[in-house]
């Protein structure tokens, strides 16, 4: 058993301490809201908060989250950056499958609350990771943008 602390809550996992996050999250948990994309870390949709920096939770095990707090996508309507982040998303019409927001508004999350008026170099590098086949790139961009003014 290792004992997790997913959005604010201790929670114990029965899973190998090298079990992913990801499947400790969607399989032991039942938190469907962070997607498997790749399982190589390299299109962000699997992207939660460890101590509040965006990690790819498809290749980091729960050994390394205990003791540390994860935050997923089903947290960000109760935290004031991320349900800015979410209704801006919908003001700019972002989503389109929608397969990959999840990690896309987690990692806009995490910049905004690092840098709160973000450049477009800002967004470009944060954002460089989490990929949408979709190609809302700009909708993201602009929609950053808009919760970064409506938190100022």
């Amino acid at each position: 058993m290792v004992t997790l602390n997913v959005n604010g809550r201790d929670v114990q996992v029965d899973a190998d301490p090298s079990t992913p996050v990801l499947w400790a999250l969607r399989d032991n948990l039942g938190m469907t809201g962070t997607k498997f994309g790749c399982g190589a870390a390299l299109c962000g949709a699997c992207t939660v908060h460890l101590d509040g920096q965006p990690i790819r939770s498809c290749i980091t095990p729960i050994s390394n989250a205990a003791g540390k707090k994860i935050t997923t996508i089903e947290a960000m309507e109760a935290d004031r950056i991320g349900k800015a982040v979410q209704e801006a998303w919908v003001r700019h019409d972002v989503p389109q499958c929608g397969y990959c927001q999840s990690g896309q508004v987690m990692a806009a999350t995490a910049l905004l609350r690092a840098k709160h008026t973000p450049t477009d170099s800002d967004i470009d590098a944060a954002m460089s990771g989490n990929i949408c086949r979709c190609g809302t790139y700009q909708r993201i961009r602009a929609a950053i943008k808009d919760a970064a003014k409506t938190l100022a």
